[in-house]
């Protein structure tokens, strides 16, 4: 048993007969591990599976999906949805940043 098992409360242990429901999926590795992270930081445990398919016969397909308990799922996709929003904004922030940054860029050379 890890320390981090070790640790939990007996209410938060996933039992084997709880109803989950997948709250978010992806292709890409990096994309799952920081939600998983966030949703797990907040208190909500997660698991996590993975869509294999024959990559010779089903190129691009797959990916991996993360589940949490049925009565965390409204909560856990939120967070989800806020994470993503503050994503896009930022990247509209930095955007935003580096066109101003060109432009004082060639303001100066000219």
């Amino acid at each position: 048993m890890s320390p981090v098992e070790m640790d939990r409360e007996d209410d938060q242990k996933p039992d084997a007969n709880e109803k989950l429901e997948q709250v978010f999926d992806t292709a890409d590795e990096t994309e799952a591990l920081v939600v998983r992270g966030l949703l797990e930081s907040n208190g909500i445990e997660c698991m996590e599976s993975t869509l294999d398919a024959p990559q010779d016969v089903l190129p691009g397909v797959g990916g991996i999906v993360l589940s949490v308990r049925q009565e965390l799922a409204a909560q856990a996709r939120l967070m989800i949805e806020e994470y993503r929003n503050d994503a896009a904004q930022d990247q509209q922030l930095d955007e935003a940043a580096v066109g101003a940054s060109n432009s004082e860029i060639s303001g100066d050379q000219k």
